[in-house]
């Protein structure tokens, strides 16, 4: 069975807590929570307030993805919102061990995110430090995007990584997921799926939730 984290990036933001209580009710395992600053994305999605108010009601996880500039001075922040893995981008990090460390140092599991265009070799000597891996199947920013193919190989060979390292990282993928490429991730090695708009705009949402952890 897979992990599933469904994106409230793509939930009825006029109904938030509603959406928030089926994802509580339902076989999803995280929150996945988009954090973008109009900056390191072309898009802006929403901060603390949104985060710490989901995590109220939230019963599960919070699985934060943040794609914004200068990550760490906001990493204290997110572990007071009550993040749990807290996912930062390989692009936006100069330092990035010590990014790494920093998020662990507050108590919360440690992700690092790659762009399409980047090689899972770029974190061959981070690797043993990382909670998670979060393999981007279509160019972040927005929603609803087409699934990028090549991010099958790219899970293959980042599993092949993992196995190699003896080490316990979990592969996530997002971007374009539903229970076709859900499937092809899955069979590559992919641990855990993100899933926005096939969740939410489906017409049970539950049960498309039930449909992908079943993978």
């Amino acid at each position: 069975m897979s992990i599933v984290s469904p994106s409230v990036l793509s939930c009825d933001f006029a109904n938030v807590q509603r959406d928030v209580e089926m994802i509580n009710a339902s076989k999803a395992d995280w929150f996945h929570i988009d954090v973008m600053d109009g900056v390191f994305v072309p898009n802006i999605s929403f901060g603390f307030p949104v985060i710490k108010a989901i995590n109220r009601h939230a019963t599960k996880p919070l699985d934060v993805h943040i794609m914004i500039v200068n990550p760490d001075q906001y990493v204290e922040e997110f572990a007071k919102c009550g993040t749990h893995i807290l996912t930062v981008h390989y692009e936006a990090c100069t330092h990035l061990h010590r990014t790494v460390q920093l998020i662990k140092s507050h108590g919360m599991k440690a992700g690092v995110a790659l762009n399409p265009h980047t090689p899972v070799s770029a974190l061959e000597n981070v690797l043993s430090d990382l909670d998670l891996v979060l393999i981007m199947s279509v160019n972040p920013g927005f929603g609803g995007q087409k699934f990028i193919p090549g991010a099958v190989e790219k899970v293959r060979q980042l599993r092949e990584m993992i196995d190699a390292s003896g080490s316990q990282v979990i592969i996530e993928v997002d971007g374009g997921v539903n229970l076709d490429t859900g499937q092809q991730l899955i069979e590559a090695g992919a641990d855990a799926l993100v899933a926005g708009s096939f969740v939410f705009k489906s017409d049970d949402p539950a049960q498309t939730i039930h449909d992908l952890k079943n993978l």
